[in-house]
């Protein structure tokens, strides 16, 4: 565990934030070469990058906030907005969102998915190196990979994690585990990103990955099961899954993705009809 990578000054400096912020500025470069490559010239496309970019940072946060079905029993929006935990699950669904949003109110109608799918695979991978740092790694494991935690790093992990952080046990190390999901996701899909037939999938066919895998390393997460033996990511992507599977199935059945590893590599079309 690696809480802090130093100090400037009196300040200490955050491990897990030093990585999301280079998460950030990975997906910006892979975003701004796909936008160059696919020469994206409307500059209203910067906008649906920063309602991106706010509704993914707001709902991030205040996702998590209805732990309790007691609205009660759940901190104020200022304190949780404070000291609460961030979802990347609804970060994601907050940057849909946003970007939804910033083209309605800009007009822009091009398809933006492919250019978003392959930043956001690479930079969740950089970013979860952080976790991996500083976050509980997972349930116990017999597998020699398990990560083992002393007890100094027990006692700091105990407030928000309680019984679950122990010391002197191998952990699977979910976080690793999702890194080397981003980093294989993110090479399929830039295998694909000019081959499949209608603009946009590109993102849907990450989010439908990611929504399965993540539904699987639920399980050796370690986090708080809370119905019928699953946790509240499980259930949050149960109630999401169907919506996302209807869509897959209706452009399956199209022919969309029928011929995507049998195209050659194509050049990408100008903006105004790219697969963006």
């Amino acid at each position: 565990m690696v809480p802090t990578l130093g100090h400037l000054g009196p300040l200490p400096v955050n491990t897990h934030d030093v990585f999301v912020g280079l998460g950030v500025m990975v997906a910006a470069v892979v975003f701004l070469l796909e936008a160059r490559r696919r020469r994206v010239s409307d500059e209203r496309v910067w906008i649906v990058v920063a309602g991106a970019l706010v509704g993914g940072a707001l709902l991030a946060r205040l996702g998590t906030w209805a732990q309790h079905f007691d609205l009660r029993d759940n901190a104020s929006l200022v304190e949780h907005w404070l000291y609460g935990n961030r979802s990347i699950l609804s970060g994601l669904v907050g940057a849909y969102a946003g970007a939804l949003v910033a083209k309605r109110l800009t007009g822009y109608r091009t398809p933006t998915g492919d250019l978003f799918a392959p930043a956001v695979a690479l930079g969740m991978a950089v970013g979860r190196v952080g976790c991996l740092l500083t976050e509980l790694p997972g349930t116990p494991t017999s597998l020699p990979w398990g990560i083992t935690l002393s007890p100094a790093q027990v006692e700091a992990l105990r407030p928000a994690y309680g019984a679950a952080a122990v010391a002197g046990v191998p952990m699977h190390p979910s976080f690793a585990y999702e890194i080397a999901f981003q980093l294989l996701i993110f090479c399929l899909l830039w295998r694909l990103r000019d081959r499949l037939a209608a603009p946009g999938e590109l993102f849907k066919l990450y989010l439908a990955g990611y929504a399965a895998f993540r539904f699987a390393v639920e399980f050796v997460r370690g986090n708080e099961v809370v119905f019928a033996g699953l946790t509240r990511p499980q259930l949050f992507l149960l109630a999401c899954a169907p919506l996302l599977a209807w869509h897959l199935t209706r452009q399956a059945r199209r022919g969309v993705y029928r011929d995507a590893w049998r195209r050659t590599d194509r050049q990408p079309a100008p903006a105004t009809e790219a697969a963006s």
